[in-house]
């Protein structure tokens, strides 16, 4: 059969419709990044809520480091604001700037040729004698201050100490920091009339010798006595009150004290009351341990 060479040609253009209408999937994409994007705020508010203020100053220091230049012009960048001529960062641009407005170093008085040395020993020549004793002063309050805030929490810290506390007293004088033992009634340091102490005289200076190994500085003991009933000194209070003394340093010393820190041991009596008004008080018999303000003495090869 021949084909009809005049029949018209048909072309059938069949449009295909991916996906069709609402059944799209691009909705699941904003969904998703919508849920992220709460996940991180309630993260947020979690870490917010939970954080202390000494935390999120961190995090915000971690954020903002301190590297980063807080001014907005070029000055912190590579070149440092400058340009690569003459004053430029490669050469002396910054250092060009400085030289100009910084002031010049003083002059030596003695010597016009040469700048005055205003740092290191330079620095501690030109300062007065006063104000080298007072820093010395002042350091060396600090540490009494410190040593004597020990021996207290030592005394609350301690049971065997604690009931003893109101026998030791601690202030600072002008020869330094003064720790004594003082009798109670009933309750003495030493038996009557007897160079040796009792156990809980023991105890205390076992817990002073502690601190007195924590600084440097030497020491001076005393004994004192209370005034007889009959309103004399008695000859046997000196003695009395410098065996004591002597007795304190031996138990110092063999608590840990070294032997070359020892600067005087004395008896006083009853020459010097704790309470002058009633020289006959228990309060005025005691053991007087000064750490001296004066510096220790180094050995020879010093």
């Amino acid at each position: 059969m021949a084909l009809n060479s005049d029949a018209p040609i048909m072309i059938k253009k069949v449009k295909k419709v991916v996906g069709g209408g609402h059944h799209g999937g691009a909705w699941k994409v904003a969904y998703a990044d919508f849920v992220t994007a709460m996940m991180a705020f309630f993260l947020l508010m979690w870490l917010i809520n939970t954080t202390s203020p000494e935390q999120k100053r961190g995090i915000a220091d971690y954020f903002a480091p301190a590297s980063v230049s807080e001014t907005t012009s070029g000055s912190g960048g590579i070149l440092g604001g400058t340009s690569l001529g003459e004053d430029g960062a490669k050469s002396s641009g910054s250092a060009a700037i400085i030289e100009q407005t910084s002031p010049e170093s003083p002059t030596d008085p003695q010597d016009p040729g040469k700048t005055a040395d205003t740092t290191g020993a330079g620095a501690l020549q030109s300062a007065s004698e006063a104000d080298l004793r007072q820093e010395i002063q002042a350091r060396e309050d600090a540490a009494f201050t410190s040593a004597a805030q020990s021996l207290k929490q030592a005394l609350q810290d301690m049971p065997e100490l604690a009931e003893l506390s109101k026998q030791i007293l601690i202030d600072q004088t002008p020869e330094g920091l003064r720790i004594q033992l003082v009798d109670q009634e009933g309750r003495s340091m030493f038996k009557d009339g007897a160079a040796m102490p009792n156990d809980r005289a023991r105890t205390l200076l076992r817990a002073i010798s502690r601190i007195i190994n924590q600084l440097p500085n030497r020491i001076a003991i005393s004994g004192h006595t209370s005034i007889s009933p009959s309103g004399r000194t008695l000859s046997s209070d000196w003695a009395l009150s410098s065996a004591r003394a002597d007795v304190a340093r031996q138990l110092l010393q063999g608590f840990g004290v070294v032997p070359d820190r020892v600067y005087q041991v004395s008896g006083k009596a009853n020459s010097d009351p704790l309470f002058p008004d009633d020289p006959m008080l228990a309060g005025n018999r005691r053991i007087s341990i000064v750490l001296l303000r004066e510096a220790p003495v180094l050995p020879p090869d010093r």
